[in-house]
């Protein structure tokens, strides 16, 4: 991954895809180590971090996780989670960020000089592109060593670097925790990644 030490930085993470990435490789993501590390590559300028939010329950699991976020130099961007029922009756959540994550990117591409986006979702090829149109340079983070492998090949092709979670690990990560009791499943991924996380 190539960082100068005076690139102007973005972090864009989709929440749910990192936490499902970070799941299916055994660990947890530590936000603070994660913030530090890109603020040693060079001039960290801004932070998001996309989440939808079960709103109509009366507590909401990731509601610690992303006050921490909100009061710990990230930029929070989240919006109500949407209820639907799947083809088996069970209750599930949908909460799709990328119209914002794409936007923000747009924008931000006016100022920073490299642009990281921690996602693995091929919709963002197009996204990256535009970026680079632009003159900057963009940075994928996700996993290919996962099965099956969380990260589109066209996206992994389009960006100018391509960052293995799993490489990231050892810096940014903490091993996952053992949950005692038992979690219904029909939280979101966020939710289930804010209860890990406290």
């Amino acid at each position: 991954m190539t960082f100068y030490p005076t690139d102007r930085i973005a972090l864009f993470i989709d929440g749910a895809n990192l936490y499902s990435a970070a799941k299916a490789l055994g660990f947890d993501i530590d936000y603070r180590k994660l913030l530090d590390e890109f603020k040693k590559r060079g001039v960290l300028i801004r932070a998001y971090y996309y989440t939808a939010i079960a709103e109509n329950d009366d507590y909401s699991p990731i509601r610690p996780l992303v006050d921490w976020l909100d009061y710990n130099g990230f930029t929070l961007v989240t919006k109500p989670a949407r209820e639907f029922t799947d083809s088996q009756g069970r209750k599930r959540w949908r909460g799709d960020m990328d119209i914002e994550i794409a936007v923000d990117m747009l924008q931000m591409a006016e100022t920073a000089d490299h642009l990281v986006l921690f996602s693995g979702d091929g919709d963002f090829r197009a996204l990256v592109e535009a970026v680079q149109r632009k003159g900057r340079r963009v940075t994928v983070v996700s996993t290919m060593k996962s099965q099956p492998p969380m990260t589109s090949d066209d996206l992994r092709r389009q960006a100018d670097n391509f960052v293995d979670l799993a490489d990231l690990g050892n810096i940014i990560g903490r091993p996952q925790r053992v949950q005692t009791r038992q979690m219904s499943d029909n939280r979101t991924p966020a939710e289930r990644e804010a209860e890990d996380e406290y």
